[in-house]
C-alpha cells in the first residue's frame, strides 16, 4: 500500500490520520498506470434493490493484498451506507474467495456478517459471478418521508446520553426540552420503554390533543420496528424480541396515535432539506455516535442504512478501534462525543474520575469557550476529518447540501469545525466548493431532530 499520500492538512492530534478518500484516490491513480482489470461490487438489500460499484483494481497476482485492503473496505462501506445481506462479485476469484473469508461468520468481518443477517433476517452470501454480464442488473427505490406540519405532533428524539422531545402545532413549536438519561448501560426494558413514554406525556401535556407522532432514533427500523438499536445493547435478546422491537409502537397506541420512527441520520437530512426547501442533502448528526441519512433529488429517502458511524474513513490500520464492531478507522470515532474525547486525551487534557462521556465532551466545549488553544483545535482536527471524509462520502452521494447537526456541533467548537472544513474544500478540493455545509442555530442543533421528527407521520 502506498505510503505516499500528500495531505496538506494533518490533524494537531491525531499524526497518524490517513484519510481513506485520498488512499483510494492514489490506489486508482497507480491502477489505472500499470496493468489492470475491471471488478465488479453489487449489494442487495430486500426486495432485490441493490447498489453497484465498478473499480479499477491491479491484474498482477503480486498485488492481491492491496487489491484486498481497498475493495475489502469498498465492501463494508456499501453494507453500512446501503445495507444488505447478498454480495455478488465479479472480476477476480482469488480476490473473492478472500472476501468471501472475511464475510463469515468466524472471518475478518463477523460482526458485519452477522449484524446484516440479523437486519434482513436473511442469510448473509458472498457470490462470485464469472461473467459480468450475469450480475443482477441495477434497481432503486425512492420513499417519501416527512414534511408533514399539520394538527397536534410529538417530535421525539432518543439519543444515547439525552432524549429530547418537541411539541408541534400547524408547524409551530409550542415545546421542547432535553432530559438526560443512560439507556446504553441498562439492561430492564423498563427503563426504555418509561423514559420514553414520560417524554410523550410532558409534550402531550402542551397539547389539546396528538395527532401524530414521529421518531427519530439510532438504529435500523423497518415498519416502525426496532431491528437493531446501540441504546438496547445491554437488554437481552429474549427481552429485546418479546419487548424491545415493538416498543415505539406499543407506546404510541397508549396515545391513540399513528407514528412513524426514521433512523437519526435520515431525520437529519430531513431537517436540512426542510430549512432548505431543496434536495441532495446529507445529513450527519454527532453525538453519542454518527448518524447518517440523505434526502435524495426527488426529495425521498433511498431506503439505505445510512450508518455513517460504521464506515471506514481512516486508512491508518493502527487507527481507533471501534468497541462494538472491533474495526479500526470508522466514523464513530471521528465525528462522536468519543471523538472529542480521543482527541483531548491525545491533547493532555486530563478529566475528572467518574464524568460520562457527554460531560467529558461538556469539559472540553467549555474550555473552548474560554479561548483554550489545545481545546480549540480538537474542533479544528474533526474539521479536518469533515474535509477529507466528505470527499469520500462524494463516491456514493450526489451531494449538494451537507446538514450538520448533534451535541458536538454545539458552541464555538462546532462553528471551528465547520469554518475548517469550508477551507480545505475550498483549498483542496475545488471540485467540491459547491457543496455547502451548514449547521443550524444553536438550539436546532440540539434539539432540530426531535423537530423534524415530529413531521415524518401524514395524517
Amino acid at each position: 500500500m502506498s505510503d505516499k499520500i500528500i495531505m496538506n492538512y494533518t490533524p494537531t492530534f491525531d499524526k497518524g490520520y490517513k484519510p481513506l478518500a485520498l488512499f483510494l484516490a492514489d490506489f486508482k491513480n497507480r491502477v489505472l498506470s500499470s496493468q489492470h482489470k475491471e471488478f465488479t461490487i453489487v449489494v442487495e438489500r430486500n426486495d432485490g434493490f441493490n447498489y453497484i460499484y465498478k473499480l479499477p483494481i491491479f491484474s498482477a497476482k503480486s498485488k492481491i493484498n492491496e487489491n484486498f485492503f481497498i475493495v475489502e473496505r469498498i465492501v463494508k462501506t456499501l453494507l453500512w451506507l446501503v445495507g444488505g445481506y447478498k454480495i455478488y462479485l465479479s472480476g477476480d476469484k482469488p480476490l473473492t474467495d478472500l472476501l468471501k473469508d472475511a464475510y463469515s461468520p468466524d472471518g475478518l468481518r463477523s460482526f458485519d456478517y452477522n449484524f446484516m443477517a440479523n437486519v434482513y433476517e436473511k442469510s448473509f452470501e458472498v457470490i462470485y459471478v464469472e461473467n459480468a454480464d450475469d450480475l443482477p442488473k441495477f434497481k432503486d427505490t425512492s420513499i417519501n418521508i416527512g414534511g408533514h406540519l399539520n394538527g397536534c405532533r410529538i417530535g421525539f428524539d432518543a439519543g444515547g446520553s439525552d432524549r429530547k422531545v418537541s411539541a408541534v402545532i400547524d408547524g409551530e413549536v409550542v415545546y421542547s426540552e432535553e432530559v438526560v438519561w443512560f439507556p446504553k448501560i441498562n439492561s430492564d426494558y423498563n427503563y426504555h420503554y418509561e423514559g420514553i413514554k414520560d417524554s410523550f406525556t410532558r409534550a402531550a401535556s402542551k397539547m389539546p390533543r396528538v395527532d401524530a407522532i414521529g421518531v427519530s432514533s439510532a438504529g435500523v427500523y423497518i415498519a416502525n420496528k426496532i431491528m437493531v438499536g446501540s441504546l438496547f445493547n445491554k437488554i437481552p435478546k429474549k427481552d429485546f424480541d418479546a419487548h424491545v422491537k415493538t416498543m415505539y409502537i406499543d407506546i404510541a397506541k397508549e396515545f391513540n396515535a399513528p407514528i412513524e420512527v426514521a433512523n437519526d441520520g435520515d431525520v437529519t437530512a430531513l431537517c436540512g432539506a426542510m430549512e432548505l426547501k431543496d434536495n441532495c442533502v446529507l445529513g450527519i448528526a454527532m453525538g453519542t455516535s454518527e448518524a447518517g441519512g440523505y434526502i435524495d433529488k426527488n426529495g425521498c429517502i433511498k431506503g439505505w442504512l445510512n450508518e455513517l458511524a460504521f464506515v471506514p474513513v481512516d486508512a491508518n490500520k493502527n487507527a481507533i478501534i471501534d468497541e462494538w464492531s472491533g474495526d479500526f478507522g470508522c466514523g464513530a470515532g471521528y465525528f462522536s462525543q468519543d471523538a472529542v474525547i480521543k482527541l483531548a486525551q491525545n491533547a493532555g487534557i486530563v478529566f475528572d474520575k467518574g464524568l460520562s462521556p457527554a460531560e467529558k465532551l461538556k469539559v472540553v466545549q467549555s474550555l473552548v469557550e474560554n479561548g483554550d488553544k489545545n481545546a480549540m483545535a480538537i474542533f479544528e482536527d474533526i474539521g479536518i476529518y469533515l474535509a477529507y471524509t466528505l470527499l469520500y462520502y462524494c463516491e456514493f452521494y450526489d451531494i449538494k447540501y451537507v446538514q450538520l447537526l448533534g451535541r458536538v456541533t454545539s458552541g464555538k467548537g462546532g462553528n471551528i469545525m465547520l469554518e475548517t472544513a469550508k477551507r480545505i474544500i475550498k483549498n483542496e478540493f475545488p471540485q467540491y466548493s459547491a457543496i455547502k455545509l451548514m449547521m443550524p442555530d444553536e438550539s436546532n442543533r440540539r434539539v432540530g431532530q426531535s423537530i423534524a421528527a415530529a413531521s415524518l407521520t401524514e395524517i
